[in-house]
């Protein structure tokens, strides 16, 4: 199974390209679904779906035709399905507030169910072999990167906080309940996460698999719009996913003359100039500014046909470079990161455990280290030609 995720700033036309490459995928014959990760979802409306018909079956795939289908989590039928003692124990510490029952069902929707809930979809349907290819119209940026980093973060709760967490309320429930205005949770609260977790087994490497999950970054010719997609590249690199693609939509077509947008091409061809620059050696690809809004299944199959052309295949595996690998020089080993387009300022590590630990900015990335290396401290780090090489000692 290939996953493809096509992340970017938001307004970029994630959705319109993942649609079309969706549509490309089972035009070449794959089983194929099209799921939107992204809360404020727009996948029916880039099918121009009858939006009452659609919604009233969401929850499921939705067949557009015997190879596609296309699926927005519906949180409500996710909090039924997977959230109910979770969602039930928030809502009743929200009424001892004086919050009405109503806004307290909506405050339980807690940041990262709809996240959490596309990741137990992707992992159920690699165990049933339902699809080929899942492609995942992802949230912008920022959201994009909880959605990746959820695996790791949550591995690290279940092996060092839950069941220390699940022992004492365990112990202390009993008398905590007598005193305290709000009840302690029950153990079903906690079975509730364990089993939620159970059915993430695995999404980790799989989202880490170069030759399963490929990320497609979508951006625009325009300044701020391409910062925006180089620090997206280095957190999906710090986040153990390859980039294989770039796509720079909505470029102004040749045919425009006018000069009215001189200044435009000017500008955009500058910025194209600086993409092919930065991301190379990852494949860039041009789609030119159309006419008219692409909406519908026809005008996507367009966009399909101007993106991929006849015969290319979005499945292919271009890249399978690991973004960070561990190796031994000179008697010492080495960690080694590719961080594209961090300044040497912006980078921070330490050591916590048997894992290093990797800053940039206020994203941080947990990589745990193979046995040869775990009781060894970093003790010098260099980053040249956009590799971070972290030096390993005995302390």
């Amino acid at each position: 199974m290939r996953i493809l995720l096509f992340s970017g700033k938001g307004g970029v036309g994630k959705t319109s390209l993942a649609a079309a490459t969706g549509l490309q995928l089972s035009r070449l014959g794959y089983r194929t679904l099209v799921m939107s990760v992204d809360p404020a979802h727009s996948l029916a409306d880039a099918f121009d779906l009858e939006t009452g018909l659609f919604h009233a079956k969401t929850g499921d795939p939705y067949a557009i035709d015997e190879r596609l289908a296309i699926h927005e989590v519906n949180i409500q039928k996710e909090i039924k399905r997977h959230w109910k003692e979770i969602s039930a124990y928030v809502v009743s510490v929200l009424r001892t507030t004086g919050i009405s029952d109503v806004e307290a069902e909506e405050l339980a929707i807690l940041p990262g169910m709809e996240e959490l809930s596309a990741m137990m979809y992707v992992n159920q349907f690699r165990r049933e072999r339902r699809y080929d290819a899942i492609v995942l119209d992802c949230a912008p940026t920022a959201e994009s990167m909880r959605f990746v980093s959820m695996p790791t973060t949550l591995e690290w709760y279940m092996k060092h906080i839950f069941p220390f967490q699940r022992g004492i309320v365990k112990a202390v429930r009993p008398i905590a309940n007598r005193m305290s205005p709000v009840e302690l949770p029950p153990d079903n609260y906690f079975a509730n996460i364990q089993e939620l977790f159970a059915k993430l087994d695995g999404i980790g490497e799989l989202l880490e698999d170069p030759k399963i999950t490929s990320v497609r970054l979508v951006t625009n010719p325009e300044r701020m719009v391409l910062r925006e997609t180089q620090r997206a590249f280095v957190y999906f690199s710090l986040h153990g996913l390859t980039v294989d693609g770039v796509i720079v939509n909505r470029v102004l077509p040749e045919a425009v003359k006018d000069d009215w947008f001189a200044e435009w091409r000017a500008s955009q061809g500058k910025i194209l100039e600086e993409i092919e620059a930065y991301f190379a050696p990852v494949a860039v690809r041009q789609v030119p500014l159309f006419t008219h809004e692409v909406l519908g299944r026809e005008r996507l199959e367009d966009l399909a046909a101007t993106l991929y052309g006849e015969k290319t295949d979005p499945a292919a595996v271009s890249r399978t470079e690991a973004p960070y690998s561990f190796g031994k020089r000179d008697g010492h080993y080495e960690v080694r990161l590719r961080l594209p387009f961090a300044a040497k300022g912006e980078v921070g590590l330490f050591k916590k455990g048997d894992e290093l630990v990797v800053e940039i900015g206020t994203l941080r990335r947990h990589i745990g280290l193979p046995t040869s290396m775990a009781s060894l401290m970093p003790s010098r780090a260099r980053l040249e030609n956009r590799v971070l090489t972290v030096e390993m000692k005995e302390s």
